[in-house]
């Protein structure tokens, strides 16, 4: 297990920077240190929820994504501070610059986590022991933020250790000791294993980490197939997947964005304004990656949280935002029954191409058009590259779009089962 045959063992650390959002604010006003505070979305924007709070508003019960009232009742006297996206990168950018000290490969698993590979560092209840207790220690001296790592033979394993320990603290769990600490675990605690995939094994009688990993894997293949054969594999200790390289990018398989409105849409010419600047961003980011799509996917969601998922190919591979907004919107009119209000959207680009692959020439002279239109998008993008991003704009969207504003950045993600 997790064993380089040139290096001798590899020894896995997860560290997970603790309140990540509220430690970021707490350290930029210290006013805020050992207070009740949360960081919270925009109520104006209806993202009016709890993105992360301090251990103080936690112990009096307020939780991630909770409503802020909700929040507000639960913890009286709360202070809510909003969400400083651009500082949160500059310190996930920060610790990772840290780690890269110690470790050749970081794995990023959002902006407050990352798995490192140690090679060469001995076993890991001493070597790794070591350098996450640096790590740790380092974190905090350069940076005033507390982060909590697991160390193990397994990206999962340690995993699961850095959530045992908080905050600012080391867990060890080597092949002496991981099956007493991890197996009595809820199953649920196992990466991957969310809300539907708990009710599956709950069925089958599975509800610790334990009992997924001594149940028959044939049985969970009937039932789970392939994912349910890497979630046994998980939960008995053969997990085999490396850390990705530092420059590792993995493959863009899908480009889409989202938005909750500021107030529900109940007309067909208010969602085609919606969809119309979410391309925007779908079509851009498609042509930054030299990448195409050939069929568009959009996701509803009504005033009520219900939600519905349609998806369709289109005839010719496209960039453009225009079409990409065109194909979503008669989606949308062809599947949407109008029972309820709109709250949010989200349109992506899917089954992507490289947009260097030969197009098909067509009778009725579409590929022209697209080439002229791609000339068309060529200069916005460069004059959005020159005087930003909204130096240019369709004239349909310079009113107001019932979109919320409070926007991030996104961050790559790992391809979790790197080998």
């Amino acid at each position: 297990m997790g064993v380089d045959e040139h290096m001798g063992q590899t020894v896995f650390l997860h560290s997970d920077l603790d309140c990540f959002y509220a430690s970021v604010e707490m350290m930029l006003d210290p006013r805020l240190k050992g207070k009740a505070m949360a960081v919270t979305g925009s109520t104006e924007d209806r993202h009016g929820i709890v993105l992360a709070k301090s251990y103080e508003a936690k112990a009096k019960g307020v939780k991630t994504a909770m409503a802020n009232w909700e929040a507000r009742r639960a913890c009286p006297g709360l202070i809510c501070v909003p969400p400083q996206y651009d500082q949160y990168l500059k310190y996930s950018r920060l610790v990772r610059a840290i780690y890269l000290r110690y470790a050749n490969d970081i794995e990023p698993f959002g902006m407050d986590e990352n798995w490192i590979a140690l090679n060469g560092c001995g076993s890991v209840a001493k070597g790794g022991y070591e350098v996450a207790e640096e790590i740790r220690k380092t974190v905090k001296d350069e940076l005033g933020l507390s982060v909590s790592i697991g160390v193990s033979f397994s990206k999962i394993i340690a995993k699961l250790g850095s959530d045992m320990n908080k905050p600012n603290g080391v867990t060890v769990l080597d092949e002496n000791n991981w099956k007493e600490k991890v197996w009595p675990l809820p199953a649920s605690e196992l990466l991957y294993v969310g809300p539907a995939t708990t009710k599956k094994l709950a069925m089958l009688n599975v509800h610790t980490i334990g009992d997924l990993a001594r149940f028959d894997p044939e049985i969970i293949h009937t039932k789970l197939g392939k994912n349910g054969i890497a979630l046994w594999r998980y939960a008995s200790g053969n997990d085999m997947a490396r850390v990705s390289p530092t420059d590792y990018v993995a493959p863009i398989k899908s480009v889409g964005h989202s938005t909750t409105c500021v107030v529900d849409l109940d007309n067909e010419y208010a969602v085609w304004l919606v969809l119309y600047e979410l391309a925007q961003d779908v079509g851009q980011r498609l042509r930054e990656n030299e990448l195409a799509a050939r069929g568009v996917q959009l996701t509803v969601k009504d005033k009520d949280f219900g939600w519905n998922q349609y998806q369709t190919q289109m005839k010719m591979t496209t960039q453009n935002s225009l079409e990409i907004a065109q194909t979503a919107f008669a989606l949308f009119k062809a599947r949407y029954s109008w029972m309820k209000p709109v709250r949010a959207l989200a349109v992506v680009g899917i089954n992507l191409v490289s947009d260097n692959q030969p197009v098909q020439l067509d009778l009725f002279n579409v590929s022209a058009r697209h080439e002229k239109w791609r000339k068309v998008d060529s200069a916005v993008d460069e004059i959005r590259r020159r005087f930003g991003y909204r130096a240019i704009r369709a004239a349909s969207l310079l009113g107001d779009l019932k979109m919320a504003q409070d926007k991030c950045e996104s961050v790559i993600m790992p391809n979790f089962m790197y080998q």
